[in-house]
């Protein structure tokens, strides 16, 4: 098993930007020795937050995704402001703004990589318990709808394709698992 980067950088150049993502393409030497390019999707670190209640319900959020053109049903997720390093700050912040919920007790979950063949986006799942309700604060570009399922109704919904979205159904899993003790 090779641990060494077999990358070689030449250069580097963005070729989009905009206030969410950065397009950097690369000169490269790939691993066989020839030259190449590297498109990289450059996006902040982000999170998603399994909430649960006192009566084993997780709150969903709802919303129709531009990119997949499809409304998708998912975890409160989202990303960081330029310059944020503190992920549960973050967290607590998305949970808040999108789902109108605080929470007392936070429980990192660890971390994921989306699409890491050609972006650099980092999601920290938390699970968050002890909750209490607040205002939603949804920014322009959002249009949520929150909606409260038994656990065991989202992990279906993770496992039968209606939760698509791949930090809901990581973190979904991983809280799964957490709960009938495997870690």
């Amino acid at each position: 098993m090779a641990l060494r980067n077999p990358w070689k950088t030449k250069s580097s150049r963005t070729v989009y930007q905009n206030p969410w993502v950065r397009v950097r393409e690369d000169e490269v030497i790939r691993p066989d020795g020839g030259p190449g390019i590297y498109g990289v999707i450059e996006i902040r670190p982000s999170v998603g937050i399994v909430a649960l209640n006192e009566r084993d319900e997780v709150v969903l959020v709802g919303q129709w995704r531009y990119s997949v053109n499809r409304y998708s049903w998912e975890i409160p997720r989202g990303g960081s402001h330029p310059g944020e390093a503190d992920m549960l700050a973050v967290a607590k912040r998305e949970l808040a703004e999108e789902a109108g919920v605080l929470a007392e007790k936070w429980e990192c979950l660890g971390s994921v990589d989306n699409c890491n063949g050609v972006a650099d986006d980092t999601q920290t799942l938390y699970l968050a318990t002890q909750l209490a309700p607040t205002e939603m604060k949804l920014d322009p570009e959002e249009d949520i709808t929150p909606e409260w399922k038994p656990f065991q109704t989202a992990l279906e919904m993770a496992m039968d394709g209606r939760i698509t979205e791949v930090c809901s159904v990581a973190a979904l899993l991983k809280v799964g698992l957490l709960r009938n003790g495997k870690k």
